[in-house]
């Protein structure tokens, strides 16, 4: 049975971590806030349960989730390199809406999917799932939706979408920022933005000056599936096609989230 905490509330904010890092731990599922959408969550080192979140949104091992960390010392232990500008970014824009994607350490001992040795990390700006993370360590979070449906921006919407797969949800109110984060790619010599979110690539590039754009930007594109309607809110937002790390889900093509739309 599944249990809500309105984490608004300073009592029922303390137990609900506590719940939440316990059922985390456990191999279960729970749903927390973020800056950008609303997250579902498994242990990343617990394959079992990523199999089962994957399950709950209705998708295969070909749209693998994204990594939430909680410290960007955890992300340096995930990614085999950081390479030349990958601890730049992360000091100047976590936490926040910026998923990098980098070649995940070789010694990890995880199963996320087909992700082709690649893990996309990003550490949000939010104080709730913060605290989660920090006592959890990484999870694989995706946006808190069924697989062609809009992201969640609050807690209700996810709960009538996932229901009772989720043993504990997390409820911090509407997410401030409804807008999805920039994914951008570091697997290669040249930085790569493939979808674009909150965090321009202008702002991008005041920190590592080679950024190349993504060619299928979408110039008049309506609103897709999983982040979709989330990332039309924003003017002038122009989504890249979704990346397999980033679990969109569109019509595009397979990965907010993160981002898969990950949170």
């Amino acid at each position: 049975m599944s249990v809500r905490y309105d984490c608004r509330d300073a009592q029922a904010r303390t137990a609900g971590i506590d719940a939440a890092v316990t059922a985390a731990r456990a191999g279960e599922l729970i749903v927390l806030p973020t800056d950008t959408v609303y997250g579902i969550g498994a242990d990343a080192f617990t394959p079992a349960a990523v199999t089962t979140m994957l399950a709950a949104k209705g998708r295969g091992r070909n749209m693998p989730p994204p990594v939430l960390v909680g410290t960007a010392r955890a992300a340096a232990a995930l990614a085999e390199d950081l390479g030349a500008f990958g601890q730049d970014l992360i000091d100047e824009f976590w936490p926040g809406a910026l998923t990098l994607v980098f070649r995940a350490s070789p010694t990890l001992l995880w199963d996320l999917g087909d992700t082709k040795g690649t893990v996309a990390l990003r550490m949000p700006l939010h104080s709730v799932a913060l605290e989660v993370l920090k006592q959890t360590g990484p999870l694989a979070v995706s946006s808190a939706n069924r697989h062609g449906h809009p992201s969640a921006i609050t807690a209700d919407e996810a709960q009538e979408q996932l229901g009772e797969s989720v043993s504990v949800y997390l409820d911090g109110g509407p997410c401030a920022e409804n807008i999805p984060s920039t994914i951008l790619d570091l697997t290669g010599t040249i930085p790569k933005v493939l979808r674009a979110g909150a965090i321009s690539v202008d702002r991008l590039r005041m920190v590592a000056s080679v950024i190349a754009d993504n060619e299928h930007y979408a110039e008049n594109a309506g609103p897709t599936v999983d982040s979709p309607t989330v990332e039309s809110r924003a003017a002038g937002f122009k989504p890249a096609l979704p990346h397999p790390l980033e679990g969109s889900g569109g019509s595009a093509g397979p990965a907010v989230g993160e981002p898969p739309s990950g949170a």
